[in-house]
């Protein structure tokens, strides 16, 4: 159902919400089923319960790799670029890819995995990631990829908490200078786990590592031994296709569950539609596969639309700041999809590390994993797109499984910091903190979803309880993504920040997003994190965390232009009380900024942080503590 113009995307938007079974169950016949679904969907949100093409029989992997065989199985189906760039890149076609997918399958089969029984995979940014994740589905396994960034004790958490049968992991992996042991760190881990009972190690580093007798393989000597014909397993569409945990409130990681048919549907047809994708281009997602991004939008929704998908294993500053745009120019890359925190960081650097690099194939750029400031979205369009292509500003959740709210490349008329409307089948509402909704235009409240769709969790592993308290408790017969939205006078959605990152200012709601936003856009500021903390009179006040582009010579200067750019974009309320110039901000390895510690140091309440191993960077907090005001 493709959408060539701004007046189609509304009249199929239009079909779509008012009939949401024929639009989906329309789309669902453009793949390849053993049995076609006619029970389309089933739904309650009070359970919650959720069933998309309930009767129909398929295997995602047909769809991502046998259809494509006779019309595209010469097409590349995966490049590959090394963390070095001396290191040749990988071109693997769709035939070579079904291939190796069948082969390590076999690899699964023989050594005791079943339908149903659980994966961990706990790998770099190599091929063998996409193919394990494939051979996964191939058999009916439920895989469970692990961030290879990950501490020991969070990869025992989640080999845990799912009763994982067998690891797939690798002897290292390169990230930039470093070269990191990754096969120790899952040792360390696996001493806390009883359900392994096989680990596969792959060759990378070509590092020594202890094999433990009887229940570590080699992946090339497992892969010598095996057939490359491997029949699919014949999937329920409601059947576990994947397990993938991310944070929760509680700091208990939450394994979201994901199926096999309308996850399928549902990240083929946004690929699809959102990055207008067109046969032959070279699409480029810079995620990793252990995030949601990766498995959305570099394996199953490319593959399954028959695209040729880059994989990266590297990092955007290494050996220099123009790695992404010299892969974008000697891969001819036509759309790029990366995340505002990495375009911040490159923003940070001279443009000469852009402009040596040949840009003209691109045609398509887009952003993930959080709103984009306007700073970053002009410098972005102006000096990557060359202010010819199209920025898709998605917002999506591990949650969601596909994106929910984006641009359609060249049709939806762009507004920098909105993700503006939703995609065909997604129907959103704005409630107010009564849980009434917002029906006016201009109006900002919490972004809810009103009707299911097929990408959607159905639980989380093991507490379908928790599932219900998160998500539906806060607005029965809603779906709450926890975030907070705007919607201007065009229909257009902006969102704000996660609903726990309002502050409350003298009876006014204020959004962390909006204030960085603001704070973002002086010449001298890279990125910020806005907190509140206590206050006497006001009940809470803002605190900035600012990092700068250079040397600061005089900080109170600094600190009153930023006052009157805060008060000038949204208004005297949203000042911050207090201003502290950092080096860096607190991050996981995904970019998340960890919030949580900058309001306990905000608060001085710096007695117990938490666990700070996982972040990027742990000793940016010792700095960031000195220098609390």
């Amino acid at each position: 159902m493709e959408i060539s113009s701004f007046d189609q995307y509304h009249q199929v938007y239009k079909n779509s919400v008012e009939d949401p079974e024929k639009f989906w169950g329309d789309l669902s016949k453009e793949f390849k089923w053993h049995k076609e679904p006619e029970n389309i969907l089933q739904w309650d949100f009070n359970k919650p319960e959720v069933r998309w093409f309930e009767d129909g029989q398929l295997n995602i992997t047909e769809n991502c790799l046998d259809r494509h065989l006779d019309d595209k199985g010469d097409q590349t189906a995966i490049i590959w670029e090394a963390n070095d760039p001396g290191e040749a890149p990988r071109h693997i076609t769709y035939r070579e890819l079904f291939d190796e997918v069948c082969r390590f399958a076999n690899v699964l089969k023989r050594n005791g995995l079943e339908k149903g029984d659980r994966v961990c995979i706990y790998m770099p940014m190599v091929p063998e990631l996409a193919i394990a994740v494939l051979a996964c589905a191939r058999i009916g396994a439920v895989h469970s990829v692990v961030f290879a960034g990950f501490s020991s004790t969070a990869l025992a958490d989640r080999i845990n908490d799912s009763q994982c049968k067998m690891l797939l992991t690798s002897d290292g992996s390169f990230r930039g200078k470093k070269t990191i042991d990754l096969k120790a760190i899952a040792d360390e881990g696996l001493k806390k786990c009883t359900s392994i009972q096989k680990v596969v190690v792959l060759k990378r580093t070509n590092g020594a590592v202890h094999m433990e007798p009887g229940r570590d393989l080699w992946w090339h000597d497992e892969m010598e031994k095996a057939d490359s014909q491997c029949d699919a397993e014949i999937m329920g569409a409601e059947d576990l296709l994947f397990i993938l945990y991310t944070s929760g409130s509680t700091g208990k990681p939450k394994g979201m569950v994901h199926t096999c048919g309308g996850y399928m549907v549902n990240v083929t047809y946004t690929f699809k539609t959102v990055f207008q994708y067109q046969p032959g281009e070279v699409y480029w997602c810079t995620a990793d596969i252990g995030w949601i991004t990766g498995h959305s939008y570099i394996v199953y929704g490319p593959l399954s639309a028959g695209a040729t998908t880059l994989m990266f294993e590297g990092v955007p500053s290494y050996p220099d700041m123009g790695r992404f745009w010299e892969v974008v120019a000697r891969h001819k890359v036509n759309i790029f999809y990366t995340a505002p925190t990495a375009i911040r960081a490159l923003e940070k650097a001279d443009l000469s590390f852009v402009n040596k690099h040949d840009l003209s194939s691109l045609r398509v750029l887009g952003t993930v994993g959080e709103p984009i400031n306007a700073e970053a979205w002009h410098w972005y369009d102006q000096n990557i797109g060359k202010g010819r292509c199209p920025i898709v500003d998605t917002w999506w959740q591990t949650e969601t499984g596909g994106i929910m709210i984006s641009p359609l490349a060249g049709i939806t008329p762009l507004k920098p910091t909105y993700a503006t409307l939703p995609m065909p089948g997604v129907q959103p509402v704005l409630m107010d903190e009564n849980g009434q909704p917002l029906e006016k235009a201009n109006q900002e409240g919490r972004l809810c979803i009103e009707f299911p769709w097929p990408s959607m969790a159905r639980t989380i592993y093991g507490n379908h309880q928790r599932f219900k308290e998160t998500y539906f408790s806060a607005y029965p017969g809603y779906y709450f993504t926890g975030d907070g939205c705007r919607r201007d006078n065009d229909g257009f959605y902006r969102i704000t920040g996660r609903v726990d990152d309002v502050i409350i200012v003298s009876g006014h709601n204020l959004g962390t997003a909006e204030i960085e936003s603001a704070i973002d856009e002086h010449q001298k500021v890279v990125e910020t994190a806005v907190v509140g903390f206590p206050h006497d009179i006001k009940g809470n006040a803002i605190y900035a965390y600012v990092i700068t582009r250079d040397q600061i010579d005089d900080e109170d200067v600094l600190r009153s232009e930023i006052l009157a750019l805060v008060s000038e974009t949204i208004g005297p309320i949203a000042k911050p009380e207090k201003i502290q110039f950092v080096p860096g901000l607190p991050k996981t390895r995904s970019g998340k900024i960890m919030r949580r510690i900058l309001r306990k140091i905000a608060s001085k309440e710096t007695e117990n942080l938490g666990d700070i191993s996982t972040l990027l960077d742990p000793s940016v907090v010792e700095e960031i503590m000195a220098g609390a005001i």
